[in-house]
């Protein structure tokens, strides 16, 4: 009965049985015989290629940055910058006020700085810093709490994706593993409680991210020759400080989703999700607004009915999409393709990873033509079974 049923399968989907069964099946018959996947092929008009439970709205995992991606864009076009403004109060206090930017990396801070230097700047008497942009706390379901990047805690000011980098010797001596990045007070801390070796660990929501923005700027102003005094402070911009800089960041928003894309940065996914509620109802950002957001976008564009989208990274087990509409968001995103992670010559897609959830979804181009695929599985399989098959899905 199972060679039977396999021969069956192989007339279906049109392929030829191996003279010789092999110990792994061959990936699109394995696939059809999971219970808890789906696959949607279509070529670039459209026209279906493959369906398997093409309908079923499953876990999506971080296949979702992809709609995050595309909300992004439609929202606010490819050579969008982030801001970040710097005030000076009455006192000479530098004030730094966050809107979410989520690519405020250490490199950008010395940008922040050499324009500072331009703009005049000399001596400050303490450091403010304002993130009352984001409502906190945020708490993202699905996060976890722990020194894992991929849990970093949400901000309006954040710098390194909210994580730092420290190296530990078996004496006791702590460094930055990172020379771009100075040692603050504070990954002096959190670096006591950790094992010697190299450590990149988040700050998480028990840690005031804003606060060691401030200590890093203010190591970085120091190296510029600037005279850093008092104290580092944590309020809103008092209404006597007046803008002195504002920093657009050298990275346009397809270089952000390109990165978010590529190391599946869910930091950066989710301060996009934050900043889109923001566009559409204001500040302060939210998880509401940015799901209020996100089902505007979907109905406006799509008309879903049978969706659940409740952060914007995939790390929620409670959002479902389906494989057609992942394939709907890739047909929409065809013009930014070159975005999304190069897996082979032919082959551009974003991956998708929960214990129990396996997913890939991009495209094939082969030179003639091209391929828009989605593939979801929800229970456990061999982890490069997505690969080998949008490998068999390239002819």
């Amino acid at each position: 009965m199972r060679f039977l049923f396999r021969c069956l399968l192989t007339i279906f989907l049109g392929m030829t049985l191996p003279k010789v069964a092999a110990a792994t099946p061959p990936p699109l018959i394995h696939l059809y015989t999971l219970p808890d996947a789906a696959l949607l092929v279509v070529d670039g008009r459209g026209r279906t290629l493959r369906a398997y439970h093409p309908d079923r709205p499953l876990i999506p995992a971080s296949t979702l940055k992809l709609l995050t991606a595309l909300m992004a864009l439609r929202t606010w076009g490819a050579e969008h910058r982030f801001v970040t403004d710097f005030f000076l109060d009455s006192r000479r206090r530098l004030w730094i006020k966050g809107y979410g930017d989520p690519w405020l990396t250490a490199e950008e801070l010395d940008r922040i700085v050499a324009a500072l230097a331009d703009e005049g700047l000399r001596s400050v008497r303490g450091i403010g810093v304002d993130d009352g942009f984001f409502a906190g706390p945020l708490t993202v379901d699905g996060q976890s709490r722990t020194d894992n990047p991929y849990d970093a805690a949400l901000g309006a000011l954040a710098v390194n994706f909210n994580t730092l980098y420290v190296a530990k010797t078996a004496a006791g001596e702590i460094r930055s593993a990172e020379p771009q990045t100075p040692l603050t007070p504070t990954a002096r801390r959190l670096a006591r409680r950790l094992p010697p070796g190299r450590h990149r660990i988040n700050l998480g929501p028990d840690t005031d991210a804003a606060r060691y923005f401030a200590e890093v700027l203010s190591a970085k102003l120091r190296r510029r020759g600037i005279t850093v005094t008092g104290a580092i402070v944590h309020a809103p911009v008092p209404p006597d400080a007046r803008l002195y800089y504002r920093h657009r960041n050298s990275h346009p928003l397809a270089e952000v989703v390109a990165g978010m894309l590529k190391y599946s940065n869910n930091f950066i996914a989710n301060q996009l999700f934050l900043l889109l509620g923001a566009e559409r109802d204001g500040p302060p950002a939210t998880l509401s607004k940015g799901r209020r957001a996100t089902e505007d976008f979907v109905r406006s564009k799509f008309g879903w009915r049978a969706y659940r989208i409740v952060e914007g990274a995939g790390l929620s087990r409670r959002n479902r999409l389906s494989v057609r509409q992942l394939v709907a968001v890739l047909q929409r995103l065809q013009n930014y393709a070159r975005l999304l992670p190069k897996r082979s010559d032919d082959i551009r897609a974003k991956t998708g990873t929960l214990t129990g959830v396996s997913g890939y979804a991009g495209y094939i181009d082969n030179g003639r033509r091209r391929k828009i695929f989605a593939l979801l599985i929800n229970q456990p399989v061999p982890y490069d079974l997505r690969f080998r098959v949008a490998e068999a899905l390239r002819d």
